[in-house]
Protein backbone atom coordinates (compact mmCIF):
# COMPACT_ATOMS: atom_id res chain seq x y z
CA UNK A 1 0.00 0.00 0.00
CA UNK A 2 1.21 3.50 -0.81
CA UNK A 3 1.61 6.11 1.35
CA UNK A 4 -0.98 7.67 -0.39
CA UNK A 5 -3.52 4.81 -0.25
CA UNK A 6 -2.25 4.54 3.70
CA UNK A 7 -3.32 8.24 4.65
CA UNK A 8 -6.44 8.20 2.35
CA UNK A 9 -7.77 5.08 4.31
CA UNK A 10 -6.88 6.18 7.83
CA UNK A 11 -8.36 9.60 6.92
CA UNK A 12 -11.83 7.57 5.10
CA UNK A 13 -12.03 5.45 8.37
CA UNK A 14 -11.23 8.21 10.86
CA UNK A 15 -14.53 7.94 13.18
CA UNK A 16 -14.34 4.40 13.39
CA UNK A 17 -10.89 4.72 15.24
CA UNK A 18 -12.32 7.65 17.10
CA UNK A 19 -15.67 5.48 17.92
CA UNK A 20 -13.68 2.77 18.80
CA UNK A 21 -11.02 4.87 20.95
CA UNK A 22 -14.05 6.40 22.75
CA UNK A 23 -15.44 3.12 24.07
CA UNK A 24 -12.37 1.86 25.08
CA UNK A 25 -11.50 4.30 27.50
CA UNK A 26 -15.24 4.58 28.55
CA UNK A 27 -14.94 0.89 29.52
CA UNK A 28 -11.44 0.81 30.30
CA UNK A 29 -12.51 3.39 33.64
CA UNK A 30 -15.57 1.33 34.58
CA UNK A 31 -12.95 -1.61 34.86
CA UNK A 32 -10.61 1.01 37.09
CA UNK A 33 -12.86 1.92 39.27
CA UNK A 34 -14.12 -1.34 40.28
CA UNK A 35 -11.30 -4.18 39.86
CA UNK A 36 -12.09 -7.09 41.76
CA UNK A 37 -16.26 -6.77 39.81
CA UNK A 38 -13.82 -6.60 36.42
CA UNK A 39 -11.38 -9.20 37.23
CA UNK A 40 -14.76 -11.13 38.75
CA UNK A 41 -16.59 -10.61 35.05
CA UNK A 42 -13.59 -11.50 33.15
CA UNK A 43 -13.32 -15.01 34.84
CA UNK A 44 -17.12 -15.51 34.71
CA UNK A 45 -17.29 -14.29 30.75
CA UNK A 46 -14.42 -16.75 29.75
CA UNK A 47 -15.85 -19.27 31.74
CA UNK A 48 -19.47 -18.66 29.71
CA UNK A 49 -16.87 -18.74 26.44
CA UNK A 50 -15.33 -22.41 26.92
CA UNK A 51 -18.42 -23.82 28.35
CA UNK A 52 -20.45 -23.25 25.77
CA UNK A 53 -17.63 -23.73 23.16
CA UNK A 54 -17.28 -27.35 24.73
CA UNK A 55 -20.80 -28.12 24.91
CA UNK A 56 -21.02 -26.94 20.67
CA UNK A 57 -17.87 -29.45 20.58
CA UNK A 58 -19.17 -32.17 22.18
CA UNK A 59 -22.76 -32.16 19.83
CA UNK A 60 -20.09 -31.94 16.91
CA UNK A 61 -18.19 -34.36 17.62
CA UNK A 62 -20.68 -36.91 18.54
CA UNK A 63 -22.22 -35.84 15.00
CA UNK A 64 -19.43 -36.61 13.30
CA UNK A 65 -17.84 -39.71 14.88
CA UNK A 66 -17.13 -41.50 12.01
CA UNK A 67 -14.58 -38.57 10.92
CA UNK A 68 -10.95 -38.59 11.71
CA UNK A 69 -9.74 -37.31 15.34
CA UNK A 70 -12.97 -38.43 16.32
CA UNK A 71 -11.31 -38.72 20.13
CA UNK A 72 -8.95 -35.81 20.22
CA UNK A 73 -12.48 -33.64 19.22
CA UNK A 74 -14.33 -35.08 22.00
CA UNK A 75 -11.11 -34.58 24.96
CA UNK A 76 -11.03 -30.64 23.44
CA UNK A 77 -14.62 -30.47 24.01
CA UNK A 78 -14.67 -32.06 27.02
CA UNK A 79 -11.69 -29.69 28.23
CA UNK A 80 -13.70 -26.85 27.34
CA UNK A 81 -16.81 -28.01 28.91
CA UNK A 82 -14.89 -28.23 32.47
CA UNK A 83 -12.56 -25.61 32.34
CA UNK A 84 -15.63 -22.80 31.72
CA UNK A 85 -17.52 -24.79 34.60
CA UNK A 86 -14.26 -23.92 36.51
CA UNK A 87 -14.03 -20.68 35.78
CA UNK A 88 -17.94 -19.85 36.53
CA UNK A 89 -17.92 -21.98 39.74
CA UNK A 90 -14.87 -21.06 41.37
CA UNK A 91 -14.03 -17.36 39.50
CA UNK A 92 -11.57 -16.12 42.08
CA UNK A 93 -9.81 -19.04 41.74
CA UNK A 94 -9.74 -18.73 38.03
CA UNK A 95 -8.25 -15.60 38.22
CA UNK A 96 -4.93 -17.23 38.84
CA UNK A 97 -4.65 -18.60 36.14
CA UNK A 98 -6.21 -16.20 34.27
CA UNK A 99 -3.89 -14.14 35.73
CA UNK A 100 -0.44 -15.81 34.24
CA UNK A 101 -3.00 -15.79 30.62
CA UNK A 102 -2.95 -12.06 30.52
CA UNK A 103 0.99 -11.39 31.91
CA UNK A 104 1.98 -13.94 28.30
CA UNK A 105 -1.14 -11.27 26.60
CA UNK A 106 0.22 -7.83 28.02
CA UNK A 107 3.97 -9.19 26.73
CA UNK A 108 2.65 -10.19 23.16
CA UNK A 109 0.27 -7.02 22.63
CA UNK A 110 3.06 -4.86 23.87
CA UNK A 111 5.52 -5.97 21.31
CA UNK A 112 2.73 -6.28 18.43
CA UNK A 113 1.62 -2.49 19.65
CA UNK A 114 5.78 -1.30 19.51
CA UNK A 115 5.42 -2.75 16.00
CA UNK A 116 2.54 -1.34 15.10
CA UNK A 117 3.77 1.99 16.22
CA UNK A 118 6.96 1.82 14.31
CA UNK A 119 4.97 0.31 10.78
CA UNK A 120 3.03 3.92 11.07
CA UNK A 121 6.40 6.10 11.75
CA UNK A 122 7.32 4.44 8.59
CA UNK A 123 4.37 5.88 6.99
CA UNK A 124 4.59 9.35 8.14
CA UNK A 125 1.50 8.54 10.13
CA UNK A 126 0.95 11.12 12.58
CA UNK A 127 0.82 10.13 17.17
CA UNK A 128 2.69 7.21 16.00
CA UNK A 129 4.21 8.19 19.91
CA UNK A 130 0.95 6.85 21.56
CA UNK A 131 1.26 3.47 19.86
CA UNK A 132 4.54 2.89 21.44
CA UNK A 133 3.82 4.42 24.46
CA UNK A 134 0.91 1.88 24.87
CA UNK A 135 3.00 -1.10 24.13
CA UNK A 136 5.55 -0.16 26.43
CA UNK A 137 2.83 0.41 29.50
CA UNK A 138 1.39 -3.00 27.98
CA UNK A 139 4.88 -4.74 29.02
CA UNK A 140 5.21 -2.97 32.67
CA UNK A 141 1.91 -4.05 33.35
CA UNK A 142 2.89 -7.56 32.46
CA UNK A 143 5.86 -7.07 35.34
CA UNK A 144 3.62 -5.54 37.81
CA UNK A 145 1.50 -8.39 37.79
CA UNK A 146 3.86 -11.14 38.09
CA UNK A 147 5.88 -9.19 40.64
CA UNK A 148 2.68 -9.48 42.77
CA UNK A 149 1.57 -12.50 42.04
CA UNK A 150 -0.94 -14.86 43.81
CA UNK A 151 -1.96 -11.30 45.67
CA UNK A 152 -2.55 -9.53 43.04
CA UNK A 153 -5.03 -11.82 40.83
CA UNK A 154 -7.83 -10.73 42.63
CA UNK A 155 -7.76 -7.31 41.42
CA UNK A 156 -5.24 -6.62 39.21
CA UNK A 157 -6.87 -8.33 36.10
CA UNK A 158 -9.60 -6.29 36.17
CA UNK A 159 -7.36 -2.91 36.91
CA UNK A 160 -4.68 -3.71 34.74
CA UNK A 161 -6.93 -4.64 31.67
CA UNK A 162 -8.65 -1.22 32.53
CA UNK A 163 -5.97 0.58 32.30
CA UNK A 164 -4.96 -1.08 28.81
CA UNK A 165 -8.18 -0.47 27.41
CA UNK A 166 -7.47 3.13 28.47
CA UNK A 167 -4.44 3.89 27.12
CA UNK A 168 -5.24 1.95 23.75
CA UNK A 169 -8.29 3.76 23.68
CA UNK A 170 -6.30 7.31 24.13
CA UNK A 171 -3.96 5.52 21.30
CA UNK A 172 -6.77 5.27 19.22
CA UNK A 173 -8.20 8.75 19.56
CA UNK A 174 -5.01 10.44 19.20
CA UNK A 175 -5.08 8.72 15.80
CA UNK A 176 -8.00 9.57 15.01
CA UNK A 177 -8.29 12.83 15.18
CA UNK A 178 -4.71 13.41 13.23
CA UNK A 179 -6.33 11.21 10.41
CA UNK A 180 -9.30 13.36 10.36
CA UNK A 181 -7.18 16.10 9.34
CA UNK A 182 -4.66 14.65 7.32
Amino acid sequence: MSMIELKTTLHGHWVAFLIEGIVLVILGAAAILVPPLATLAVAIFLGWLFLVSGVIGLISSFWMKSAPGFWWSLLSAVLGIVVGALLIGWPVSGAVSLTLVLIAFFVIEGVISILYAFEHKRALSGRWFWLALNGIIDLVLAGVILAGLPGTAVWALGLLVGIDLVFGGFALITMSLHARNS
